[in-house]
Formats: C-alpha cells, sequence, structure tokens
C-alpha cells in the first residue's frame, strides 16, 4: 500500500515547511491531512516518512541509526566524529557511559546542593524586581540550567565558575555563542537566505569562544588529577576517551542539556501563569510538603506528584526538542505499509502529543492526564518528550530532577504572570523556542 503523502516538490520541500511556519507546525498540518504515515520531502532527506501514532511508533523503537545528513548541522560541533550520528559500535559504549554519569541517583544527590543554591539565586535576584517590571523567562531559564549542567558536567559543585560565572559575560555569553552557532548552521539546512553578511563570522569566532572555554576546564581538570565517575569528563578520562572526544561530549552535552531543561520549564511557567488554578494547586502542595522551606530536598521531589504532573503535561503541549529521526537498515513493516530499507524514519513528537486518539482535546492543559490511571490506559509511546529508543536522550533523567527543582524554587516563593498583550509563539530553534521569548511580571508570593 502507498504512503499518503503530498505530491513532489523541486525545492525537497522547503517552501512549503516555511510557508507554515517551521517543520514542527509543518507536521501537525502534514498528519491533520494525511493521518497517521505520511510521506514528505524533508531538506537532507528526500524519502522521509512521519509515524504519528504510538502503537505504530513500537515497530521504529529499535532503531539504531540516525540520517547523517539531517544531523551534518551539528558537524561543526565535533572534531573527532558527530556525537548524534556515531555508528553503533561506537555509539553503544559511549551511551553507556553517558548514562553512568547521567541517570544515577548518587550522582544527583551529590550535585543536588548545588542546583538548589543557583535557583535560589535566581529567585532571590527576580524576588528584588520592581512592580510590574518584566522577565524573559528563556533567556534567564536556559542561563540557569547552563549553570547547573556546567557544574554536573565539568566537575565543581554547581554553579561556578567552570560553569561560566567568573568569566567576564559568564553564562549568559555561553549561551549567546552557541545561540549565534546554531542560528547559522540550522539557517544552512533549510537554505534559509542570509540577510547578515557578518552572521557566519560570528557563527566561527563564537565556536571558537565555546571550544576555548571547555578546553580550559577539561586541562584544569586534567592538571588536578580528577578522575572518577562523579562528573562527565572524569568518566571521559577514565575511560580512555582522547581528548577530541571528550571537548565533542562537553559541548554536545552543554548544548543539550541548557537548552532542553530550561526551555522546558520556561514553557511550564508560561501555562501556569495563563492556569491560575494549576498554580494555586502546585503552590498549595509545595506549602503542604515543604512546610517553610524555601526548596526541597532531593527525597521530596516523589513527594510533589502534581508538580511532576504539571511538568510533563508542559512537556506534552511544548516538548523541548520538537522531533526526532532515525534511518532504517532494512525493510521494515508498519502496519499496512512497507518501509524500504535506508529511509529516514521521521518522529513529529509534538504530533505525537497532539494527537487526538489519544489526547482527547489535545491542545487543553490539563495535569491530570498524567495520573496513574490515566498513564495505563495509553500507549507506551504516546508520550515521548526525550525521545525512543537506544538514541533517547542519556540526560532525561537528570533533566526532570533540574526541572522539578527550579519549579520547585520559584514558586514556593514567587508568582508569575503574563506581559498583557505579549504574544508567545513556539518556533523551531534546534528546540521548541518561543520567537519573541516569554516575558512574565513576578512578584513574591507574600507581597
Amino acid at each position: 500500500m502507498r504512503i499518503p503523502g503530498p505530491e513532489r516538490q523541486e525545492d525537497g520541500g522547503l517552501s512549503a515547511i516555511a510557508a507554515v511556519g517551521g517543520l514542527h507546525r509543518y507536521q501537525l498540518l502534514l498528519h491533520e491531512e494525511y493521518g497517521p504515515v505520511v510521506r514528505f520531502q524533508l531538506p537532507g532527506a528526500d524519502a522521509a516518512v512521519s509515524v504519528a501514532d504510538p502503537v505504530l511508533l513500537e515497530a521504529t523503537a529499535h532503531l539504531d541509526k540516525r540520517p547523517e545528513a539531517l544531523f551534518a548541522f551539528l558537524d561543526p560541533l565535533c572534531e573527532a566524529g558527530n556525537l548524534q550520528v556515531l555508528p553503533t559500535g561506537e555509539h553503544t559504549p559511549w551511551r553507556r557511559l553517558l548514562l553512568s554519569v547521567f541517570a544515577g541517583r548518587p550522582s544527583h544527590e551529590r550535585h543536588f546542593a548545588g542546583f538548589t543554591e543557583s535557583a535560589r539565586e535566581l529567585a532571590d535576584r527576580w524576588a528584588e524586581t520592581v512592580e510590574d517590571e518584566e522577565v524573559e523567562l528563556q533567556k534567564e531559564l536556559t542561563a540557569l540550567s547552563l549553570r547547573m549542567i556546567g557544574g554536573f558536567a565539568l566537575g565543581g559543585g554547581g554553579g561556578d565558575g567552570e560553569a561560566g560565572g567568573e568569566e567576564e559575560g559568564g553564562a549568559d555569553r555561553v549561551v549567546v555563542a552557541f545561540e549565534e552557532v546554531l542560528t547559522e548552521h540550522l539557517g544552512r539546512l533549510y537554505q534559509v537566505p542570509r540577510t547578515d553578511p557578518h552572521a557566519a563570522e560570528r557563527a566561527e569566532a563564537a565556536l571558537a569562544y565555546l571550544r576555548g572555554r571547555v578546553d580550559r576546564v577539561v586541562a584544569a581538570h586534567r592538571s588536578d588529577g580528577r578522575t572518577g565517575r562523579s562528573d562527565l569528563i572524569g568518566a571521559l578520562v577514565e575511560a580512555g576517551e582522547s581528548p577530541a572526544r571528550i571537548r565533542d561530549t562537553v559541548m554536545m552535552t552543554l548544548l543539550a542539556a541548557h537548552h532542553t531543561t530550561g526551555v522546558a520549564v520556561s514553557w511550564t511557567l508560561h501555562l501556569l501563569g495563563r492556569h491560575s488554578d494549576v498554580a494555586d494547586r502546585v503552590v498549595a502542595e509545595l506549602d503542604r510538603v515543604l512546610g517553610d522551606r524555601a526548596a526541597p530536598d532531593y527525597g521530596d521531589l516523589r513527594r510533589l506528584p502534581y508538580l511532576d504532573r504539571v511538568l510533563k503535561e508542559s512537556m506534552r503541549l511544548f516538548p523541548p526538542g520538537p522531533y526526532g529521526a532515525r534511518e532504517t537498515d532494512e525493510d521494515l513493516a508498519l502496519g499496512p505499509y512497507e518501509i524500504p530499507a535506508g529511509t529516514t524514519v521521521f518522529y513529529p513528537f509534538w504530533a505525537v502529543h497532539l494527537n487526538p486518539a489519544y489526547w482527547p482535546d489535545p491542545e487543553r492543559f490539563d495535569p491530570e492526564r498524567f495520573t496513574p490511571r490515566e498513564v495505563a490506559r495509553r500507549p507506551r509511546l504516546a508520550y515521548i518528550p526525550f525521545g525512543i529508543g537506544p538514541r533517547s536522550c542519556e540526560g532525561a533523567a537528570l533533566a526532570t530532577v533540574e526541572a522539578q527543582l527550579i519549579l520547585a524554587v520559584l514558586l514556593k516563593r514567587l508568582r508569575f504572570r503574563p506581559v498583557p498583550g505579549h504574544e508567545v509563539t513556539p518556533v523551531e530553534r534546534f528546540v521548541l523556542w518561543a520567537r519573541d521569548g516569554i516575558r512574565m511580571t513576578v512578584r513574591p508570593r507574600r507581597a
């Protein structure tokens, strides 16, 4: 049976994607028109099949190859081979090492005090804002999560200078540098006409700056003899990885982790600002569990089930990474369809999360979708914010801990309200980003 989809275009689908505002929205429209399995063109993958049904996705969950052309825009960040497309033989031990660092409770607890300090510093600063002063959540929270993951990946207690605090510009400068690099290379991927003649030059300078920052930390790490699996560099050194692979891994970790966690918390606060009844219930739970304490202990996170449901529902509506992709290495049966070897299988996370067959009234914000009873009613892959299979996000557990902690610290102390008239529009910028930011006013709860 032939897979349905739009007519082929000479430009490889670029104009169709641009016309609707990006690949994330294009996927929603494709599946709305053609159903759960769609054949379409994609820059870098002439033959792509998008799957938005979680039951059918099960047949693809074993795939362990990413299409190289789709991830080529990340090549400049890697000198020892693009880590996003490592062959299975290299990827499996590398993934196992990352999981040993990022997925374990002991390492989370070791860094939890540093994470908490960083979150409380931001809460302190926001508590001092004058009445009706606006804050831009994405900028502030990506910088915060960068400080957190910097301490975790690079060694040190959390938000210290190694992650960008002491050098002029700090974490903010690192965030801006990543944006310069990604904007330039995503533009090349989608063949966006260049309007700024200096963009490529700035991107090269930004990449050199990022590499220099990581190199200095790696050198300091080696010189003081730190080893072991308590932080990422120590684990990589102990495993005998080359200096280039160590730097590439740190760069990719900082990139992925600070974007995803920062935007996940930003979108959650955005939704809570527009649903005061849900925000009030979160605050009531925090008050009940924490009492007069300003921040949770690590063990308290398990006692905040409603906060967890709110975060999950936010990542359903606004998945930080809106899609993923694999490549078939042999013919694959997908329901009534036969997918030939070499086909790009596209995972439209956003379309999966808005599939009305499994999420009634899918655009409605309802944390009760994630009660244990409701979760048990849905297919396993109906909710996939961190991807699926052997290429899913190694930092999922760590990102969840960070996001829950940040939300708990901020909401225990502060109230967030949307800025009147400010429109928040999701766009594709490596993550699901708000085009003009997420601006809110912040006030202390007891004010």
